[in-house]
């Protein structure tokens, strides 16, 4: 019996949550259904939850001054724009695993509810005002895009619907990619929503699935740019105290998807040699305070951190030895989303999932 699973198990006691989605060997975590009937209840409470919010918008004019749901009159939940973005791509994620969850009606009504044709539409003008074409950059910019791959991938007439609802504000964001990477002459290597890795990961996924050959040809290209000569990356300053993703980590899962197998691996050697050590450790990120939206910031740096090591972990058998790290870090902060604050919960369940499917890809 592993070190992670033993810490899982004695977390989950403690907390009282559910440990299905561990299991004693490293390559079998999932998500399960009764994980799922328990994930979903976080996007189902903040989704249409309008306050309290943050609106992050610039002001024109007084005529600026409206309520969040007129200009957002779909991501107008879950605390701000790119929390809405996260907690719809749950509801879509969960529902196409899972269509039988508990809650499979209520996520689909609330999907048909709120995206829409007029309020796609509605949101695509907002990002297209020049005063806006610095709003979730790049953050929400790349959720919006998973967001819109998943209810693509999604084998079912709701699914290509509300997709085909969404794709007035999606081609808008892909047009703020192809303007915006070339003027990026550096990047941006913060844990926060800003981090250029995080923001090019999920639209190079985006470009790959959708066939978008001159969005990910600009990815590869400016992900070379920015980072195929780093070295050394000084993992020991992580993590800032706000961190919610790792600037090393978030990195070597873009290049995972840029290079080719053997120059990623040649790559990361430089990178970060001492991955290859089988007792490679990593402290996880701790939570002083769950109900500080800053501070719980590190439960999300443990699960973007694991999405990263399983992904490594899983497509190189020499880096497997990683996916023990990954457990540590689901172990630490897994148990907390249910009956969180509002402060987490409103966000922190998108990366859960999105670390245990990674966890099993």
């Amino acid at each position: 019996m592993n070190k992670s699973y033993l810490i899982s198990s004695a977390l989950f006691l403690a907390f009282g949550f559910s440990g299905q989605a561990f299991a004693s060997n490293n390559s079998e975590h999932k998500l399960t259904l009764s994980e799922a009937d328990k994930l979903v209840a976080l996007p189902l409470h903040c989704v249409e939850t309008p306050y309290p919010y943050k609106t992050g918008i610039v002001l024109g004019s007084a005529e600026d001054l409206q309520e969040p749901s007129e200009h957002h009159p779909i991501f107008y939940g879950c605390f701000d724009w790119h929390s809405a973005a996260h907690g719809y791509w749950s509801l879509v994620t969960l529902l196409r695993q899972f269509p039988d969850m508990a809650n499979a009606e209520q996520a689909r009504d609330v999907l048909k509810r709120n995206i829409t044709q007029e309020n796609g539409l509605r949101e695509a003008a907002f990002f297209s005002k020049e005063i806006n074409k610095t709003f979730e950059r790049t953050y929400g910019w790349a959720w919006l895009l998973k967001l819109s791959d998943e209810l693509n991938a999604w084998e079912d007439p709701l699914g290509q619907e509300l997709a085909a609802n969404l794709q007035p504000l999606t081609d808008v964001i892909i047009d703020r990619y192809l303007k915006f990477l070339p003027q990026l002459l550096y990047p941006v290597r913060v844990g926060e929503h800003t981090n250029t890795a995080f923001g090019l990961s999920f639209a190079y996924d985006y470009a790959v699935n959708h066939e978008l050959s001159e969005l990910q040809m600009l990815i590869e290209q400016r992900a070379k740019h920015y980072f195929i000569a780093d070295k050394d990356c000084p993992i020991s300053w992580e993590p800032s105290g706000y961190d919610f993703i790792s600037p090393c980590l978030e990195e070597i899962g873009l290049m995972q998807r840029v290079l080719s197998k053997q120059e990623f691996l040649t790559w990361l050697n430089v990178f970060m040699p001492q991955l290859a050590d089988k007792n490679y450790s990593l402290e996880v990120g701790k939570v002083s305070d769950r109900s500080d939206g800053k501070l719980v910031h590190l439960d999300g740096l443990n699960f973007s951190r694991a999405w990263n090591l399983y992904a490594l972990a899983n497509e190189f058998p020499q880096y497997a030895h990683l996916s023990a790290v990954a457990d540590a870090h689901m172990a630490y902060s897994y148990p907390n989303l249910i009956g969180d604050s509002y402060e987490g919960g409103h966000w922190l369940g998108s990366f859960a999932i999105q670390a245990l499917n990674k966890a099993q890809d």
